[in-house]
Formats: structure tokens, sequence, C-alpha cells
């Protein structure tokens, strides 16, 4: 059985076979958030089925594929969709190509999803900056023997996201005139949305936002040396007292319809880099 450090090897030498870049930055998209892929110039599209050790998605809204290719000048890798722990996948799984994007040379993690607003000032379609987050997932990918060579043992996470990343989103913002909030967001692990006393409980212990992923991403991406950059879509809002059945189909709806404004702030982060401001 082959050890992490081979499982990223492989898997790297698979996608190396296919784009001979170096990129600059990786990018997971999450439910909805697919279709900035289409924006990649010089796309090269690898099923993650050709990718050794990378799980298969079981979400409908998560195609399934890695896009290599540039946005705004910067070689990027971007998962157009992402592994989920409800799906029955480890947390070490979930979190191989961060390691592998680590691996094929990229400085920047950019990572997005949809998740719940609990905070009452949060509208559905708001963008949220994540400054922190809370992992309550009842796992962590870094259990286990450390290997020195992908970082260190007791990683620090006392800026998991990058502060001068969030206030260059928060200033794109600014100047493309729409809401981006800065907050805090916690990760369950799911896959059934949360009780109201639930939400009262996340909402009391400090979360903005709720959902099913990027915690344990970031956790890696840190351990890793890697700067990272999180947006998340509100795509309902889940205040207990005024709380309504969830619709799916309605989630996914809203994050596809705040995409222009994620992309706004993608591309921003990216032109900064691509010009040394990072």
């Amino acid at each position: 059985m082959m050890d992490l450090h081979e499982k990223i090897k492989t898997a790297t030498d698979a996608i190396r076979q296919q784009w001979g870049e170096t990129p600059g930055a990786g990018l997971i998209l999450g439910t909805g958030l697919g279709s900035l892929a289409e924006q990649i110039e010089s796309p090269v599209a690898i099923d993650y089925k050709d990718i050794p050790g990378f799980p298969r998605p079981t979400v409908t809204s998560h195609r399934g594929r890695l896009v290599c290719g540039w946005l705004e000048g910067v070689p990027i890798v971007a998962m157009e969709g992402r592994f989920h722990q409800y799906e029955g996948y480890s947390l070490k799984e979930i979190t191989l190509p961060v390691r592998v994007m680590k691996a094929l040379g990229a400085e920047l993690l950019m990572v997005t999803q949809a998740v719940g607003g609990m905070n009452p000032l949060y509208q559905a379609g708001d963008l949220m900056i994540v400054d922190d987050h809370i992992n309550l997932m009842g796992a962590n990918p870094l259990v286990g023997i450390n290997d020195d060579r992908l970082g260190p043992r007791f990683p620090d996470m006392s800026a998991p996201y990058t502060p001068e990343l969030i206030e260059a989103g928060l200033e794109i913002a600014r100047q493309e005139n729409f809401v981006a909030h800065r907050g805090v967001m916690v990760a369950i692990t799911g896959p059934n949305l949360e009780t109201r006393a639930e939400y009262r409980f996340l909402r009391m212990i400090g979360a903005d936002v709720v959902g099913m992923s990027t915690v344990p991403e970031v956790i890696v991406a840190v351990h890793s040396g890697l700067r990272v950059f999180g947006v998340a879509v509100i795509s309902d809002r889940c205040l207990p007292d005024a709380l309504e059945p969830a619709d799916i189909d309605e989630i996914i709806a809203v994050a596809n319809s705040a995409e222009p404004k994620l992309r706004a702030l993608v591309l921003g982060v990216l032109a900064r880099e691509a010009s040394g401001g990072g």
C-alpha cells in the first residue's frame, strides 16, 4: 500500500503527463459554482477517474474533473467539483487534491462553497470572505503519523486565511459594488441540514455560516504552506425562529446566480497575484 507521499507523486505525475505548466494557484469550486471553470483559457480537462487516488464525486452538481489552464495570466488547476465526508470518503482522501496542487507548484489555494447563512444580517446571494473557521466534523485530515516532507506536526492556525487576501477581496467587492461580508464558517459532516436547535448552537459559538466542506482542505493547505483565500456564497438563510424547509434545487439556483460576483472576486485576486501583489 502506497503511503501518502507516494500517492501524491503518482497523481502529480499523471497530471503532468497531460499538462506541463507549474500552477500559481489551485481553485476548488463548490456546489453550483462550477461554471467558473468555463472562464479558464487554454484549458486541459482531466477526469478525476484518470488521476490515481482521486475519489469520484457523487453529488450531481459536481462535474468531477480537474481543469488546468490560465486565469488572469496565472496558470491554475481548478477542481470542477469536490469531495465530501458525507459521501463516505476519509478526510485524507478528500484533501489529496490539495496536496497534489502543492506538489505541482501552487502557492495559493482558492476555495469556494455554498453555505447556509446564520448571521441575520446576511441575505441569500451574498458573499462572505472567510476570516476564520470552526471544525465540527469530528475528524481532522492530519491525524496519524506526520510526514515531515509534507508539513509540520503541529501547524499554526492563528491565521489560516491569508489576511492580505481577505483585505484584497473586500476591496474588490467595494470596487465592484456588491456585498461581501467577512465572517466565520463552521463545518459539519452532513448530509442532513441542521435543526433549529443546532443553528442556535452554531450561532452561539461564533459562526456566521455553516457548510459541509472547505475546512479539511484549508487545514491541509496550511499544513502544506499554501496561502488561502476562501469565499462562501450564502445560498439560503438559516434563522431558527423563521426557518423554512430547505429546497436543494433552490439552493443550487441561488449559488449559480451569485457566480458573477464570485468570478469577480476570484479573478480580481488572481489579477493581483499576477501583478505581484501577493
